[in-house]
């Protein structure tokens, strides 16, 4: 098999929370964790709640600072760890390299819709009206009525408001995406849906890492696991 370019890596990663209003109390999240991810690689990450799956998404798009450990990210052409990076540049990642579905879309008051899909679009330079074209697409495709694309996904049904937060980070071909429960609110249509937009982005050497609760959308989209444990021990 040819070998393919890793897009990600984490080196000795850990993460623990301290509870500063509970007598700092520190709850360990995850110890020492080692993943790579390559182009084309869909990565899930399986383990019971409380394992420290969306603390790792979230460690992976520098939402989280782990207490050790490096996040290697392959962004213009060079891997450069997120945890040591200005914010600025953390910034610049996000634009182009990492997308992130979450479960629920952090709605933009008086935004419409398709506004907030094309936004990572024009963010990088692309024509206004190109990148709504390329926003109405996704949307159409993923079953949201043209009567809402001009309106504020705040109003917007739960399922709606996450079937436009995918469309937001699938619209612009990130090189790579992190997904956290991307179909937890959607109907069974919406979610396969989904499934054929992850496997898509899969085929085109996207590498993705995945919180998907639904063993049947892991089993289509899913090219290995990653086990992940409860951390027992707290000091």
């Amino acid at each position: 098999m040819e070998d393919r370019p890793i897009l990600l890596q984490t080196n000795g990663l850990s993460k623990t929370f301290t509870l500063h209003n509970q007598g700092g109390i520190r709850l360990p999240v995850f110890d020492t964790l080692d993943m790579t991810l390559s182009a084309g690689e869909c990565l899930a990450l399986v383990g019971p709640s409380g394992a420290g799956k969306s603390s790792l998404i979230r460690c992976l798009y520098g939402n989280y600072l782990p207490q050790q450990g490096s996040v290697m990210v392959r962004h213009r052409g060079e891997m450069v760890d997120i945890t040591k990076v200005h914010p600025q540049r953390i910034i610049d990642i996000r634009r182009y390299t990492i997308g992130f579905v979450s479960q629920f879309l952090r709605a933009i008051p008086r935004v419409s819709a398709l506004d907030v899909v094309a936004e990572p679009l024009v963010a990088r330079g692309t024509d206004p009206d190109a990148a709504r074209e390329a926003a109405a697409a996704v949307l159409a495709r993923l079953n949201i009525p043209q009567r809402l694309w001009n309106l504020a996904p705040a109003t917007f049904s739960g399922g709606e408001q996450q079937r436009v937060n995918i469309a937001r980070s699938f619209v612009a071909d990130f090189p790579i995406l992190l997904l956290d429960e991307p179909t937890a609110s959607l109907d069974p249509d919406n979610r396969a849906v989904v499934v054929e937009l992850i496997v898509e982005a899969r085929s085109r050497g996207t590498g993705i890492v995945g919180i998907f609760h639904d063993v049947d959308v892991r089993r289509a989209v899913a090219t290995r696991d990653l086990p992940m444990r409860i951390e027992r021990d707290a000091a």
